[in-house]
C-alpha cells in the first residue's frame, strides 16, 4: 500500500477525547489529540500532535511500566512535572520518560496561550500505568485498549 505525506494539521483531532473512565475524563477536556502514527497504520509506536488549551493537562500524572515514551515541544510553554521536580518547557525542547523507573509525569499548560507538542511512545504489550495522585490503575488488554480499575482492584 502506497501513501503520500500529508500535512499533519489534516488529521482528524478530537478535543477532549479520552479513554479515561469518570471522573478523570475532565481532566483532558483541554486536550486535542491528531494521532499521526494511526493514519499511517503504525504498530510498534504511535506519534500523536498534540495541543493542550490554556489550564489544560496532557494526561493524569502517570508511569508506564513497559512503554517509553517521549516528547517534543513544538510552540507554547508548557510546565513538565516529573516525579517531584517541574520544569518549563518551550519550543525546541524535549523530554524522554523510560519505562519502569515508576517516575509518573505530566503535562499541563500554565500560560495564557495554547502549546503544542509531539508524543510518541510505544506500543509493547503487558503495560501498566500507575497514578500516584489518583485512585486509578491502567492495565493494558487485548488488541491494545486499556482496563481501569480503582488501586483497591474494583473495576470502574
Amino acid at each position: 500500500m502506497s501513501q503520500k505525506p500529508l500535512q499533519a494539521d489534516s488529521v482528524n483531532a478530537k478535543k477532549g477525547a479520552t479513554v479515561y473512565p469518570e471522573p478523570f475524563a475532565a481532566s483532558v477536556e483541554g486536550r486535542t489529540k491528531a494521532k499521526l502514527g494511526d493514519v499511517f497504520s503504525l504498530s510498534s509506536f504511535g506519534v500523536n500532535l498534540t495541543t493542550l488549551d490554556p489550564g489544560a493537562a496532557s494526561a493524569l500524572k502517570h508511569a508506564h511500566t513497559v512503554q517509553d515514551e517521549f516528547v517534543y515541544v513544538l510552540e507554547g510553554t508548557l510546565t513538565l512535572i516529573h516525579g517531584d521536580q517541574v520544569f518549563l518547557m518551550s519550543a525546541g525542547d524535549c523530554m524522554g520518560f523510560k519505562a519502569g523507573t515508576g517516575i509518573a509525569h505530566q503535562i499541563v499548560n500554565r500560560s495564557d496561550k495554547p502549546g503544542r507538542y509531539l508524543e510518541i511512545g510505544d506500543r509493547q504489550p503487558d503495560d501498566s500505568v500507575t497514578y500516584p495522585d489518583d485512585d486509578l490503575v491502567a492495565e493494558s488488554g487485548p488488541g491494545g485498549k486499556w482496563v481501569f480499575s480503582h488501586k483497591d482492584g474494583a473495576s470502574y
